[in-house]
């Protein structure tokens, strides 16, 4: 995974991380027994699932001066990130996560105000970004803050400058701002990408229309400007068109244990595979088959698959 200068390339990205707490048993948090402490949050999944696919990974952001935020570098570093960590007076954001039903998850979050927020274009989080990196950002940064989302915008406009490749996944809450406010926000970044990843409710909020065929919904986001788009459809798989080719990939059948984190792995597997140099149809079987064994395991990022454990649990032909 070298860049044409012989220099190793590098997946950048930065944003929030939060501590996580839950529950191991079904019910509501009243009746719940036991729980487990982890960390959590779109970005860092990401850094997490590519590094342990092999890929170089630097990760910026706040954390506050606690147990969480110790918990969050730690992480990070103990596979292999190279966590830039700056700490910050505010607290670690916190999200406590309980299964009222088996199929129904559901979240706090306690983040406003949090350390996770405060990031701004002053953190340097492209610092040394060159052309073969990549770097990848969401649609939640930009949501925690105006200087989280000033951060954002200048982040992409450094990479850009510097000839690497920006990737965006749209990963719209609801709970953070109004789809009109997220829409314009969106559109713009994703105009100024090269690859974009959205699920189907994502991409038809992008386009301001009702959802619709994932391949239909691929075509019309690359009209926006990304060269290499992937409409994420659950357990339906994937519809992408890149480079002006059109690809449809199934999931990989599998038994569901927690869907939460599923979209980011596919998204490390996605970006690992094309910092390796690999054809689109290799970086989407990866992606896919990283997406199906997260769902097979329990939290966002903790247990996440080396490239041998993918192949161990079939889900991959080759091991690099």
């Amino acid at each position: 995974m070298t860049a044409p200068n012989g220099a190793r390339r590098v997946l950048v990205t930065f944003g929030e991380i939060m501590g996580l707490i839950s529950t191991t048993s079904i019910g509501t948090l009243d009746v719940a027994r036991d729980a487990t402490i982890g960390i959590g949050g779109a970005e860092g999944n990401v850094a997490i699932g590519a590094a342990r696919l092999g890929v170089a990974v630097r990760w910026t952001g706040r954390v506050g001066h606690d147990a969480m935020g110790d918990l969050v570098e730690r992480r990070l570093r103990g596979d292999g990130v190279d966590a830039r960590v700056i700490r910050d007076e505010a607290f670690t954001g916190l999200m406590v996560r309980h299964r009222r039903t088996a199929g129904a998850v559901h979240v706090d979050y306690h983040r406003s105000g949090s350390a996770g927020s405060r990031l701004c274009p002053e953190d340097g989080v492209t610092t040394g970004i060159t052309a073969g990196d990549v770097l990848h950002v969401t649609g939640i940064t930009p949501a925690l803050s105006v200087s989280a989302r000033e951060a954002s915008f200048a982040a992409v406009e450094e990479a850009r400058a510097a000839g690497a490749a920006v990737s965006l996944d749209v990963n719209y809450r609801s709970k953070l701002w109004p789809p009109d406010a997220a829409q314009a926000v969106l559109a713009d970044l994703s105009g100024r990408c090269d690859v974009l990843f959205a699920g189907v409710d994502e991409a038809a909020l992008l386009l301001g229309r009702a959802e619709g065929d994932p391949r239909v919904l691929a075509t019309q986001l690359a009209g926006l400007g990304p060269r290499e788009v992937i409409v994420k459809d659950g357990a339906r798989g994937c519809a992408a068109v890149i480079d002006g080719d059109e690809l449809v990939v199934p999931a990989l059948p599998v038994p569901a244990v927690d869907p939460v984190g599923a979209g980011d792995a596919f998204v490390a597997g996605y970006l690992a595979e094309r910092l390796a140099g690999e054809p689109p149809s290799v970086r989407l079987r990866t992606a896919t088959a990283m997406g199906a064994y997260a769902v097979t395991v329990p939290g966002d990022c903790e247990l996440l698959p080396t490239r041998a454990e993918l192949a161990q649990a079939h889900l991959v032909d080759v091991v690099r």
